[in-house]
Order: structure tokens, then sequence, then C-alpha cells
């Protein structure tokens, strides 16, 4: 079962971001394998494993949160940056305003 799961994973990353660097294809790959996401749908699982990587891995948002933004506030300033490396990856969707939003709510009520 494992294995399908990842495969699933994997043709989802490769379906998702056509143009991601291995090394960083690899990367969601692990996250979305993990514990937090391996109960999500591998479309949902991979594109907030998606999101959140390039957000830690690409932007300013850790800085942000350590120079005291708010979660909020810091997912909104790094917005475009997701996009522009999502564009790149010639993603076939780009993250909104409103899921960023979502997400900052969502994870500060778990």
């Amino acid at each position: 079962m494992v294995a399908k799961h990842q495969q699933s994973i994997e043709r989802t990353i490769a379906a998702l971001l056509p143009a991601a660097p291995f090394a960083d294809a690899q990367a969601i790959l692990q996250i979305a394998l993990s514990s937090k996401f391996s109960k999500l749908p591998s479309t949902i699982g991979v594109w907030l494993a998606t999101v959140s990587y390039i957000r830690h891995s690409y932007t300013q948002y850790d800085e942000m949160l350590d120079d005291g933004y708010d979660r909020e506030s810091a997912r909104f300033f790094v917005l475009n940056e997701i996009n522009d490396i999502l564009t790149a990856w010639h993603a076939k969707r780009l993250l909104t305003v409103d899921e960023n939003y979502i997400a900052s709510h969502i994870r500060s009520i778990q």
C-alpha cells in the first residue's frame, strides 16, 4: 500500500510541476509522504507540500517570522515569490490569496 501511495504522489508531482528540478521534486515527495500529509488525497497533499516547501526554501518567510511578522502577514508578502517559482516550474496552478489566507487560519486553530 505504501508503494502505491508513493507512486500516486510521484505521478501527481510530475503532473503538477513538470519543470520542477529533480532535487526539489524529491524534497516535495518526502514532505508529501510525511505523516502530516499522508492521510490526504495525493493531489491535496502534494499541493500543500509544494507550497510549504517553496515558502520555506525559496522565500524570506522564516526570516519574516523571526523578525516578528505574524504568519498571515508573512504569507501575504511571499505569495508572489511562491507563484514565481510555481510559474518557473510550469505548475498547473498558482497559489491564490484566498488559499493563502485560509491556510494561515487553519494552521492557527490546529
